[in-house]
This record gives structure tokens, sequence and C-alpha cells, in this order.
């Protein structure tokens, strides 16, 4: 995709199947909105190559009929809540009555069903994202488009809303494609994921895996491998990664079988549950987050230890292996 000569996202293959669901991991400006505008044809932006649908290519009145999407800040029109969830039925022409009756089982599967008659405009955050959902599902799309859904909601809702979510996409034969720059809501989801950074897919493949083996040092800064080690540091011919809640501050050099990196404290905030120890480093700055912390205040000379088993080797800092180098499309297919 291109924008005033400029390539704004670059995409060789991504293809998503019928009932299952499709990650799209990055940070922000990565280009995840814009990989979804250009799934669903929309915006101004000029776009080469093809999206498909059952193997064919499709244009952007057809895909009109088959996308559905929801977005971050859930766009909810005058009216109840009935009238709004059967508004997608009735822009696809289907009649008052029969947008209503197909609706309504939408509503209850996300727990709305008995605020039909409430004005839209009263809902708090998490419910009228979920009557955009049931909004969605309603037209019973070939392909579900969710650009960060939950990113406004607390804690204890975004929970709620996922779990229901998962059941409810669980047996349709909808491809889903979901764009987040939070990995636990990708864990929750989908059983792929891709990881986009600076327009490109990074890495691709079970979502486990992904999440668990990042492929280089983008990959693992952007699935919380956020403490990376150099060859210099360590001896070892390869950088490695590991997440600040497998690192422990220790007075000394623990025996048995750890990473360890000697440095000094910096800072140590509490975090309620835990506390977070920045440690100064020949790596750089290195974040335990753990229990405890009390014991060591700044400028103590310390030991940050890893277990090896939480220790992840990185290759160099490109494109991984086993991405499709096809001509670009994207693919849903049954």
């Amino acid at each position: 995709m291109h924008a005033h000569g400029r390539e704004l996202l670059h995409v060789d293959r991504l293809d998503v199947a019928a009932g299952t669901a499709l990650a799209v991991l990055g940070p922000n400006g990565a280009g995840k909105s814009t990989l979804l505008r250009a799934l669903a044809r929309l915006g101004r932006h000029h776009v080469s190559g093809d999206v498909l649908l059952d193997g064919r290519p499709v244009g952007a009145r057809e895909l009109r009929g088959a996308v559905a999407a929801v977005l971050q800040r859930p766009i909810l029109r005058r009216g109840t809540v009935a009238v709004n969830a059967a508004a997608g039925l009735r822009l696809r022409g289907v009649g008052r009555s029969e947008a209503a009756r197909r609706s309504a089982p939408w509503l209850d599967a996300f727990g709305v069903g008995n605020l039909g008659d409430r004005d839209a405009r009263t809902l708090s955050g998490g419910e009228a994202q979920r009557v955009a959902l049931a909004r969605a599902l309603a037209v019973a799309p070939r392909v579900l488009l969710l650009d960060e859904p939950f990113a406004g909601l607390d804690a204890t809702t975004r929970t709620d809303l996922l779990a229901d979510l998962h059941a409810v996409l669980d047996g349709l034969d909808t491809a889903t494609v979901l764009v987040t720059h939070d990995r636990h809501e990708a864990r929750a989801l989908a059983p792929e994921t891709a990881l986009l950074v600076a327009g490109r897919i990074r890495q691709l493949g079970p979502t486990d895996h992904v999440l668990d083996r990042p492929a280089d040092a983008a990959c693992a800064r952007l699935v919380g491998f956020t403490n990376l080690i150099p060859p210099a540091v360590t001896g070892r011919s390869v950088l490695l990664a590991a997440r600040p809640e497998a690192c422990r501050v220790s007075a000394e050099q623990p025996s048995g079988d750890a990473l360890a990196v000697r440095g000094t404290v910096r800072r140590i905030v509490p975090l309620g549950g835990g506390t977070r120890v920045d440690v100064d480093t020949a790596a750089g700055t290195l974040a335990c987050l753990g229990p405890g912390g009390d014991g060591f205040a700044p400028g103590r000379a310390v030991v940050v230890t890893v277990p090896e088993a939480d220790v992840r080797a990185l290759a160099a800092d490109e494109p991984a292996r086993g991405v499709c180098a096809d001509p670009a499309d994207v693919v849903a297919s049954r």
C-alpha cells in the first residue's frame, strides 16, 4: 500500500481460513489499521496485489457485502440498542422486523439482550462495544475485522468481553482478523499470529510459538522480551532476550543453570502486586519484575539472573523465514 509515493505497508501473503482467527500484533504506527483498510479496500491509498475470497480476487463492492468491522471506539447511531444492532442488516436491505429478529440473538450472545429498549447513547463503553459486535455478526459476515476493540476498556470488562467473543466465534464459519498491540488478546482469540513491524510482517505462525519464540530483536520487544543482552556481555555467539518477569535481582551470583549479568540498581518502582527493579549493566538497563526488591537500594551492586529455560536466542533483525514470498495478496478461504 502506497501514499504520496511512499510505501506504507508491504505484505507478501496472508491467509486466514474460514472459522479461524488471525491476530496481527504490532506497536503504534506499525501499519495495523492500514492493513485492515487494505483488506476491506477502504481509503484512498493505492493498493497493489489482490484480496481473495475462496481463491478468487474480489473488488470493493463484493467486499462490502462480505466484510464487517468493529473499531476501537464503537460508532452507534441515535435510537435504541435494538435499532443499532439491526442497523447493518437494514443497510443491506433487510426489512425492519426481519432485521430485528435476526439481530436479537446476537445481543443475547453478548449479554446485552435485556438492553434492547435502552437509548444507545447511555451505554457504558463495554456495553457499546458489545452492541457493535452484535451488529457486525448479525450480518453473517464472511470476514470480521477487529481494530483494537478492547483498547478502551477497563481490565475486568476487557477480560469478560474477550471470553464472550471467544465463545461466540467458536464454531462460526467466519474468518476473523484482530489487530492489537496486546499479546494477551492475541493468545486469547487467535490460533495464529503475525507480528507487524514498520509495515512488514516479521514473523508469522502459531500464536503460542510466535509469542514464546520471537525471531529477532524487533519481534522480541513486541512480545515482551524487552531485556536484550548482546554477545559482548555473555560471551555467547547470539543476542539473547528475556522477559522482565523472568529476571530476578540477587546480591551475588547464584549457583545453578542461569544466565547472570552484573550491574548496579538504578531505581526501584513498587507496582502493587510486585516490584520493578531497573539495573544498569553492560547490556544497558535491564528490568526485573517480581515480588520483593525491598532490600536493594539504588546504587547497590547486584546480579540479574535469568533461568536458562526463560532465555531466548535471537536471529539478526530481519524478516523471519517461513513468511511466503508470493505476489501480495490477502486471502480468506473456506
